[in-house]
């Protein structure tokens, strides 16, 4: 089968397509043909290594991995004889980042668990699309103790993580702030936030409101202008962004919300079958909807993840095979 393999941290220049076997599923294993995968903030990191805590988990001189790609929707071609849950033929989504990775490529064999029947009335690149963004926006508002009726505001709202996390607070009935560049306000509007803050002609945490729950899933301010902007008791969680960001709220968040109300903190990507349940019932009641900005071939994954690493994605990257 092809693949696109990589063995050795650096830019997407290290990566190439290759001819490998076709994996045979465990006991517990499915195996899927992919019929589409989507790139994520994850697989830059394991790929360039620049937050240095990639090295300590996934190999100090090279990866333990050779296939990148979390997020993957098909077919399900074989099953272990202990799979329950899912027979040939059934069109299956999910999250492989809990699971040994491996979504660029034709097939992969992976535990049931880590998947769920696809929802009917999405295409298998839509699919594609949700599962890691979708379910990291979920688990980090539920982090930060969302309630209906409160004021959230989302950092980042334009790219893969944040059109998700608009959606989601949306559904769960929330007050929306969307933060963007202007080129996306009409985006952000259409995912039906409540309001549009454009950041290239004002800074949120300069104008005095404040807010329950701020989600950042991109986009960069000083934790402590984060915390300004919070209401008395509100949470600051977050998602995505550069290594610096990573870095101040995983340490100094914790630091910054010791003798007060206001929590600071992040939320890393924990594949969940629950709450991939959970936001594959959003997708089908059509509270949320995949925006998917590029496709590119298998072949230009490396492509693909240049575009993401340039940081101004407007929605999902997604691989069509």
């Amino acid at each position: 089968m092809k693949a696109i393999v990589y063995e050795k941290y650096g830019s997407p220049d290290v990566m190439r397509l290759a001819e490998i076997e076709k994996p045979t599923p465990k006991d517990n294993e499915v195996l899927v043909k992919i019929r589409a995968a989507s790139v994520n903030a994850a697989d830059w990191h394991l790929l360039t290594a620049d937050i240095f805590l990639v090295r300590l988990m996934m190999g100090f001189v090279k990866p333990k991995v050779s296939i990148l790609g979390a997020d993957v929707a098909g077919q399900v071609e074989a099953v272990g004889r202990n799979v329950t849950q899912f027979q040939p033929g059934d069109e299956v989504f999910g999250d492989l980042a809990a699971s040994g990775w491996g979504s660029f490529a034709e097939y992969v064999a992976v535990p049931e668990s880590a998947l769920a029947l696809k929802p009917a009335n999405l295409s298998f690149e839509e699919a594609a699309a949700a599962p890691l963004a979708g379910v990291t926006a979920l688990q980090g508002l539920r982090k930060g103790q969302i309630r209906p009726g409160q004021k959230v505001l989302i950092n980042g709202a334009s790219g893969g993580m944040g059109t998700f996390a608009v959606q989601i607070a949306k559904a769960l009935g929330a007050e929306v702030t969307a933060v963007c560049s202007t080129r996306n306000v009409d985006q952000a509007r259409a995912l039906e936030a409540d309001h549009v803050i454009d950041y290239t002609q004002e800074d949120f945490t300069q104008k005095g409101q404040q807010y329950d729950l701020i989600f950042a899933a991109n986009g960069y301010h000083p934790l402590s202008a984060y915390k300004r902007a919070l209401t008395p008791t509100g949470s600051y969680i977050m998602a995505g962004g550069a290594a610096k960001q990573i870095f101040e709220a995983t340490l100094l968040g914790p630091l910054m919300s010791l003798g007060g109300g206001k929590k600071l903190g992040n939320v890393s990507a924990s594949p969940n079958r629950q709450d991939l349940l959970t936001l594959k019932k959003m997708l089908e009641t059509g509270q949320v909807r995949p925006v998917i900005d590029k496709r590119y071939s298998l072949e230009d994954t490396p492509e693909a993840l240049r575009y993401l690493g340039a940081g101004h994605a407007r929605g999902k990257v997604v691989i069509a095979l």
